[in-house]
């Protein structure tokens, strides 16, 4: 969990600055006032008697940054804002957030220096912008690109849960059929033979598959419960989590629909940090860091120290080959003309749209295969009991 930690140091020029950091321990903290280039003098752990939530959705974070957006530019103060803030929230939790945000502003400390404190609370990326809105003085426009971004990231998201509905009901009907065929309806059929013998291959398998279920359906469960915790303790391994995203961007069918959402999240996230007045290096991290994927990431490393070595950002992101042609081209068009933010702003857009077209595509390759699965089930139900059926019938016409 994370920790607080109050400091006094001194920066490059001499001059004292206080604040507080959060990290996960103290040579995290360290390491922190370090790649700040400052010398820390005094430093101890904040401790927070609050109770608070873990993390605020992005739809909560899209209110707030519109609330304050709006407050801040009608000419409030960022004190009075957070204070209306704070009772304007519906949960005690997040109520209890706001409210210490607010009462360590009002005891002097910066607004960023406020939010890291709940750093786990808070995304790094919310946290860098309002830095650079304090250095820049323009926390209005700054907070409008913050309520912008995650009111755009909550539709994209909106946009991922309503896509997935058709093909979650069909998932759910195709396993309920399943249970239903060979729990209830094939036991029926058992006795239309006199004869095991006379059982035809199809209809066995079918009847001991229908048999074990209803026998064993603690086992099946028990594995079941088993490879969902494999899966997900395999995922955290580094390389299995590198290789599935990787497989993510570059699988058939799906990857190129995959690209363009990240490409779409890059570049607002990208937009939004440098047109703030972030430097270049800081903002690929923090835009890459949002695609929470680990082969991107990796890749990212490279760019950045090719960046950081002179090379154009253009030419560094076609040779990664992670997003598509088309974006290097109109980064190259935005570095050559000197209006790269205005770029990223105007691309960021048109992708935007393009992810709502590519998450729609990709949800509705799930349905033909659902539907196929289903038909394949109720195909090979037909094809087993059809005999049985079709001699019980001869039976009753002959007696």
């Amino acid at each position: 969990m994370p920790m607080s930690f109050a400091y006094t140091a001194k920066d490059a020029a001499g001059n004292i600055r206080k604040g507080i950091m959060s990290a996960e321990d103290e040579q995290e903290f360290l390491a922190k006032i370090r790649e700040k280039g400052m010398f820390v003098t005094e430093y101890k752990e904040r401790q927070s008697s609050v109770k608070t939530i873990k993390k605020f959705k992005t739809k909560d974070l899209a209110f707030a940054t519109r609330q304050l957006a709006a407050m801040l530019t009608s000419g409030l103060t960022l004190v009075k804002a957070l204070d209306i803030l704070c009772k304007e929230q519906e949960s005690e939790a997040a109520r209890n957030v706001w409210r210490d945000v607010y009462e360590n502003v009002q005891k002097g400390e910066s607004f960023s220096d406020a939010l890291e404190v709940h750093g786990s609370v808070f995304p790094t990326l919310m946290t860098s912008m309002v830095g650079a809105g304090e250095s820049s003085g323009q926390m209005d426009v700054i907070m409008q690109r913050l309520s912008d971004y995650y009111a755009n990231q909550n539709k994209i998201a909106n946009t991922i849960k309503s896509a997935m509905v058709y093909p979650i009901i069909l998932v759910v009907l195709t396993i309920a059929i399943v249970i239903g065929v060979f729990v209830f309806i094939m036991p029926t059929f058992t006795n239309l033979y006199d004869d095991p013998d006379e059982i035809p291959g199809l209809t066995k398998a079918m009847m001991g598959i229908g048999d074990f279920l209803t026998k064993h359906y603690i086992i099946l469960i028990g594995a079941l419960v088993v490879t969902i915790f494999v899966i997900i303790y395999a995922l955290k391994l580094p390389d299995v989590r590198l290789k599935w995203d990787r497989f993510k961007i570059k699988g058939p069918a799906f990857g190129k629909l995959v690209v363009k959402i990240y490409t779409a999240r890059f570049a607002q996230t990208m937009a939004s940090l440098y047109s703030s007045g972030l430097p270049m290096v800081e903002c690929l991290k923090r835009s890459s860091d949002t695609l929470n994927n680990t082969y991107i990431s990796l890749k990212f490393r490279d760019i950045i120290d090719e960046v950081k070595s002179g090379e154009t950002l253009s030419s560094s992101i076609q040779r990664a080959d992670i997003f598509d042609s088309m974006f290097c081209s109109i980064i190259f068009v935005g570095e050559e003309a000197g209006a790269l933010d205005d770029i990223l702003a105007k691309t960021a857009e048109y992708y935007d749209e393009e992810a709502d077209s590519a998450v729609k595509r990709l949800c509705s390759l799930l349905e033909p295969v659902m539907l196929i699965v289903l038909g394949v089930i109720i195909a090979l139900v037909c094809a087993a009991f059809f005999p049985a059926l079709y001699g019980s019938f001869e039976g009753l016409e002959n007696t």
